[in-house]
């Protein structure tokens, strides 16, 4: 029964996400006040930023998420990301993410067509809690008061550099997981 609970929920939240979507210029405008993410809008070519990415899982687990992708400051396509995860995992979490392009050559590997972030990249968390991460970048940590004082720190990486903001949710997570990205230009 727990498992049928969970697994409801975690369907609900990857599925029925669209209905919790902020708007992106909110979104832009909450990772522009966020300490360390705002200086990287001053020196980027460009970014991709997600409203609302829904999360969930239990052993197996997946997030899924629509973007758009500007390059400076002009919106030129739309974004959407999936990511599925193996390992020890319950719960359910929403959280808006950026991604920023240090130069062109970054911004045109992720517009390709389809790109992907393999499990050794990570975000830097902008959250209301203490927060750490490592991956073969190095490891960060951080911690904030909350989304629109939070502090951060990040840089780039094979010129890249993640943020993600939590919005809700409960989510234990020791897995292994990638980011699939797909671009499709503005018309």
């Amino acid at each position: 029964m727990k498992r049928s609970i969970a697994f409801l929920f975690s369907a609900l939240l990857l599925w029925g996400i669209d209905a919790w979507a902020d708007s992106y210029s909110d979104t832009v405008t909450l990772f522009r006040n966020a300490g360390g993410s705002a200086a990287f809008f001053q020196n980027c070519y460009g970014y991709a930023v997600f409203p609302t990415i829904g999360k969930g899982g239990l052993i197996v687990g997946g997030a899924h998420g629509r973007g758009r992708v500007y390059a400076h400051e002009r919106y030129v396509g739309d974004t959407s990301m999936t990511q599925l995860s193996v390992g020890l995992q319950a719960g359910g979490q929403a959280y808006s993410q950026i991604i920023f392009f240090e130069d062109q050559r970054a911004f045109d590997e992720f517009t390709s067509g389809h790109f992907e972030f393999g499990a050794d990249v990570s975000a830097v968390a902008v959250t209301a809690a203490a927060g750490a991460s490592a991956g073969t970048a190095g490891a960060n940590a951080g911690a904030s008061g909350g989304k629109k004082d939070a502090s951060t720190s990040g840089r780039y990486y094979k010129g890249f550099a993640i943020f993600t903001i939590v919005k809700g949710g409960a989510m234990f997570q020791a897995s292994v997981a990638g980011q699939r990205f797909k671009y499709t230009r503005k018309t």
